[in-house]
């Protein structure tokens, strides 16, 4: 995925860290995801005592995708994001404590909108603690839900969050071409493994039924 997002500059808060430094990538290999759930454990567990069991909820290899960020190699943030029908929910957004005076949280939670518009999704769920309403307001213009009560969990009170997605002209769907649906997640618009194999000749038919 690519981190190179662009807000206007009025909109932009100051920036601590080379962003050209910074990557954004969807985990696909085990150490990439061992390096989110370190980032996670740093955070949640060790700055805010949130216990093991609460943390590592289940959810985590269920219909779920695993956003990691990187400055020059070095795991800084990560993000979990779930897929409902007509819904995805971002979650468990953390970012290391040293990196969190620039924009490397809004980045993250960026690529994890574009990846949802990229499939299709128009709204995505967040549940925002009540202190960063703002924050979801004005960088996603996100609305707090309506007619929905507050609730709290391991020792925080949470709001439901939505932002409206914008899929773009060439978002997943139905109608996508097979050989794209096959390539591995966020990385629709490169050539996969896959696709290679295609350039040779199928030698396992199926028969015709009469």
């Amino acid at each position: 995925m690519n981190a190179n997002v662009s807000m206007p500059q009025e909109t932009r808060p100051k920036a601590e860290v080379d962003e050209a430094a910074i990557e954004i990538l969807v985990c696909r290999t085990l150490p990439e995801i061992m390096q989110a759930m370190a980032v996670r454990s740093l955070v949640y567990m060790g700055e805010q005592a949130c216990p093991y069991d609460e943390e590592y909820d289940g959810n985590d290899f269920a219909g779920s995708t695993h956003l990691l960020m990187r400055r020059e190699g070095e795991p800084i943030g990560a993000l979990r994001i779930r897929w409902f029908a007509d819904f995805a929910k971002v979650e468990r957004v953390a970012v290391r404590r040293e990196h969190r005076g620039g924009r490397a949280t809004l980045m993250l939670i960026l690529a994890a909108k574009r990846l949802a518009e990229k499939k299709n999704y128009r709204q995505i769920l967040g549940h925002g603690q009540v202190r960063l309403i703002p924050f979801w307001e004005q960088y996603f213009n996100a609305r707090v839900r309506g007619g929905r009560k507050g609730f709290v969990f391991s020792d925080h009170d949470y709001v439901e969050m939505v932002v409206e997605g914008a899929p773009p002209a060439d978002a997943i769907t139905l109608e996508s071409d097979p050989m794209v649906l096959l390539r591995p997640e966020g990385a629709w618009d490169e050539t996969g493994v896959l696709d290679r194999s295609a350039r040779r000749p199928a030698t396992n038919l199926g028969q015709q039924s009469r």
